[in-house]
């Protein structure tokens, strides 16, 4: 093991990770379903009934799912009504939500990069403005892609 990791290891052992935030993440969005839900979202969906088929979950799995993101603030819900029918609600990305979206692109690049056969990857995730794929890294803000071996992990 390189001497950074074992001296974060080490570190790591004089502090408890008791409000983790990837615990508290995954409380808020860490199931398949949800996750499934985040997709659509991305991909445009906005209607309850949109989201339970496309994502291929009961109604009442879909309508849980969803209660749970509103409260957490992924999605707002807005009215609207069609001529002649009852007014129901869709479900809006908020800023919290879309700012989820790293976390899909990542889930969805790591799959691609390790778990897809001969095929490759089902979709292609392209910049609109210049046509370049489109991939998430771990960049410090100075800009530098920071692989594992050089994080630094320190408690607050």
């Amino acid at each position: 093991m390189e001497a950074h990791l074992e001296g974060v290891l080490a570190q790591r052992d004089t502090w408890t990770a008791a409000q983790c935030s990837i615990d508290r993440a995954m409380r808020a969005i860490g199931n398949r379903s949800t996750l499934l839900l985040l997709r659509e979202a991305f991909y445009g969906a906005r209607r309850f009934d949109e989201f339970a088929r496309r994502v291929g979950i009961t109604e009442a799995v879909a309508a849980a799912r969803l209660k749970e993101l509103v409260a957490v603030g992924v999605f707002e819900r807005q009215p609207y009504q069609e001529p002649g029918q009852r007014t129901r609600h869709e479900y809006v990305l908020t800023e919290t939500g879309r700012d989820l979206l790293p976390v899909a692109m990542a889930l969805m690049q790591w799959g691609d990069e390790h778990l897809t056969g001969p095929a490759g990857p089902p979709l292609r995730v392209t910049h609109h403005g210049c046509g370049a794929r489109v991939h998430v890294e771990v960049r410090c803000d100075a800009g530098h892609e920071v692989p594992l071996a050089e994080l630094n992990i320190a408690h607050r």
